[in-house]
């Protein structure tokens, strides 16, 4: 007589083999080039899900398991993949639209602990300050540790005016320290802008979002218009810019590259992952591209115009794909300090039953081929801002994807051609605690300051 351990783990076992045959097993078997399941490991995942149902502790719901399954299955791939329940998936949708409740921050894992890719300009997290890279051990009297990343992010979001208290690691800090976040109804601005002085335009992007593209258009339009004459130089700001939606960065490169540009190319080992995109407008307009062009409407001399582009250790992923394009065409002088090195490009896969995958399925390269995957973009002209000393990037995370242009990694993880940086372990935590950001564009900024002097410098230049 079997035990009823040994006929759930043959049933569920049975089910699960049921489901992968009929659930796309073709596309499946072309994909991988085998239609060779692994049967023993899928019965050691049967009978480890039947002793969990019939010897924890407490009793556990089919579908919390399931899911805590598809999680650790797709976030021990790298930092980036992700699965999303309903709630999560919805938050993901709000998030490229601009709107959502909860602190202002793109976050990720590491060792177990929320860790911060990014916080989002002018939101709670970001007045708070917090910094990239920071890891977050415990929310209100919750340990991180052990949970993962959709439960954590579930803590942090809220109704607003509610308030939760975060402790907190810095690298360079002498031990953990709390910081009192007011949660808000996030409506992030993604495209800021304004006149510095009379022919220099100033534009910040925070994030990639659906209308970044149209919004840059009428920023440098209304700018144009408010100037009279064509502009000396502009400033463009994607300093701890985390990011956001593919199509957008290209819409930005597009705004000053002229007409069929290459901006990035992907590959992947799915043929709808590997793309060439291009300044034309049906890489960045999906309803009828030719009619719908809003970047025809731009004044010509915007493509011709000096341009400085400012990026620091918080540009990631989209803010890299268009510092690439613009250095790589000889376009901009690309002004700061190295950017993120998220050169990985995740696509949404929406699942049957409401929930979604995020998963990495391309690396993308610049123009001229440069993987930035672990590296990052290099400067021009490099201009730090008094913190560099506390960067984190994509080569600092654990079970980062590898960059294809390094033979190999060495022993801590790190690439081949990158120096990691020494951070103080003592002294300075009071300073770092009291750490505040500074207004960007303002006058207390040495890199846009310097970003303006290189632009005058250009000016008088042509001018003699």
């Amino acid at each position: 007589m079997r035990s009823k351990f040994e006929k759930i783990s043959l049933i569920f076992g049975g089910c699960i083999l049921g489901l992968l045959i009929s659930i796309n097993l073709p596309v499946f078997a072309d994909k991988t080039k085998t239609s060779n399941l692994p049967i023993n490991e899928l019965r050691t995942f049967a009978e480890v899900f039947g002793k969990v149902k019939s010897d924890y502790v407490e009793e556990i719901e089919d579908k919390k398991l399931i899911n805590e399954a598809l999680t650790g299955m797709l976030s021990g791939l790298d930092p980036h993949s992700t699965f999303l329940d309903l709630d999560h998936f919805k938050d993901l949708q709000s998030g490229t639209s601009g709107e959502f409740s909860g602190l202002g921050i793109e976050v990720g894992m590491e060792d177990g602990f929320v860790k911060v890719i990014s916080p989002i300009e002018d939101t709670p997290a970001y007045k708070a300050g917090l910094k990239s890279g920071d890891l977050i051990i415990k929310l209100d009297e919750t340990s991180v540790k052990g949970l993962t990343l959709n439960e954590a992010v579930k803590l942090m979001r809220g109704k607003p005016n509610t308030s939760i208290r975060l402790q907190v690691i810095r690298k360079g800090n002498d031990g953990p320290f709390f910081l009192t976040v007011n949660r808000a109804k996030i409506k992030t601005k993604s495209v800021k802008s304004k006149l510095i002085e009379p022919n220099y335009a100033y534009v910040r992007i925070t994030q990639f979002q659906e209308r970044t593209g149209q919004d840059l258009a009428k920023a440098l339009t209304k700018l144009r218009k408010e100037n009279k004459f064509a502009f000396n130089g502009i400033i463009l700001d994607m300093r701890n810019n985390p990011g956001g939606l593919l199509n957008s960065s290209v819409a930005v490169s597009a705004a000053f590259l002229k007409d069929d540009k290459l901006v990035v190319y992907t590959e992947g080992r799915t043929q709808d992952s590997r793309m060439k995109l291009t300044t034309a407008p049906e890489n960045f307009i999906r309803d009828n591209p030719t009619k719908n062009n809003y970047m025809r409407k731009l004044p010509q001399d915007i493509q011709d115009t000096p341009l400085v582009v400012l990026i620091n250790n918080g540009s990631a992923s989209a803010s890299e794909i268009v510092a690439g394009a613009l250095q790589d065409h000889k376009r901009a002088l690309i002004v700061g300090t190295r950017s993120f090195g998220k050169g990985s490009v995740q696509t949404i896969l929406p699942m049957n039953n409401g929930t979604a995958i995020k998963l990495t399925t391309a690396r993308y390269f610049t123009p001229n081929g440069r993987s930035i995957q672990g590296k990052g973009i290099d400067p021009d002209i490099i201009v730090e801002d008094g913190s560099e000393f506390l960067a984190v990037r994509e080569s600092d995370l654990t079970n980062t994807l590898s960059n294809p242009q390094d033979k190999k990694k060495n022993e801590e993880g790190n690439l081949d051609n990158e120096s990691s940086i020494d951070l103080p372990t003592s002294d300075g935590g009071e300073a770092l605690r009291n750490f505040k950001p500074i207004e960007l564009g303002g006058k207390d900024d040495k890199q846009f300051n310097e970003a303006l002097n290189i632009l005058k410098g250009i000016d008088l230049y042509q001018k003699n």
